[in-house]
């Protein structure tokens, strides 16, 4: 299924186990190098370590209710899982990050994105316009094929292919030469020969 990622934050995590809440979601940790999310940072009173989280791995699934999980042993905390910890030190953000084309142009900052909550892979960006741009174009959605770089400071993407308009050349005003005639042909004329047989 295809959600938006804002919408899962704040989203209750319960237990299968129990039926009960036992936290809320936080925020996401992504992965740059593919996009997709490897855990939440997730708060709630019945956690026993702070910041607790929760792998995209151990969760069951996603539905009305919130996420649902077996148990709070699936909860770990920041040192538990190397990669967790390698991506908190990386300390990336993907909402806010801005968005450039292959040739420096500026297109907008990551509003929001759409995931596929089977996998907790990124499959869309949703990129807000700066103020001008955003008077004409509302925003841009920018599908995970599209983009060739993420770096710290900013998500590269493909460059439109929309062909640029060439300049119109001024229109050269020659004389119309009519190749059936030439300058001196003279209009042809034809003789009949009348005999008259009287």
């Amino acid at each position: 299924m295809l959600l938006l990622g804002s919408r899962l934050l704040n989203s209750p995590v319960m237990s299968l186990q129990t039926g009960t809440r036992l936290a809320h979601i936080l925020r996401p940790l992504i992965d740059p190098a593919n996009l997709r999310i490897l855990a939440y940072e997730v708060d709630g009173p019945l956690l026993t370590e702070k910041p607790s989280y929760l792998r995209t791995a151990d969760i069951r699934e996603y539905g009305r209710l919130g996420m649902i999980i077996n148990s709070a042993d699936e909860f770990v905390g920041a040192d538990d899982i190397i990669q967790i910890k390698n991506l908190l030190n990386l300390g990336f953000a993907l909402i806010g990050v801005s968005v450039l084309d292959e040739q420096g142009r500026k297109l907008g900052k990551v509003e929001d994105y759409t995931l596929e909550t089977g996998d907790f892979v990124i499959q869309q960006l949703t990129v807000r316009r700066g103020l001008l741009k955003s008077l004409a174009d509302t925003g841009l959605l920018i599908h995970r094929s599209q983009i060739v770089e993420i770096n710290n400071k900013s998500i590269i993407v493909k460059a439109n292919d929309q062909k640029i308009s060439k300049p119109v050349m001024a229109t050269l005003r020659e004389d119309f030469v009519n190749p059936f005639r030439t300058a001196g042909a003279k209009p042809e004329t034809i003789t009949t020969n009348t005999t008259s047989d009287s």
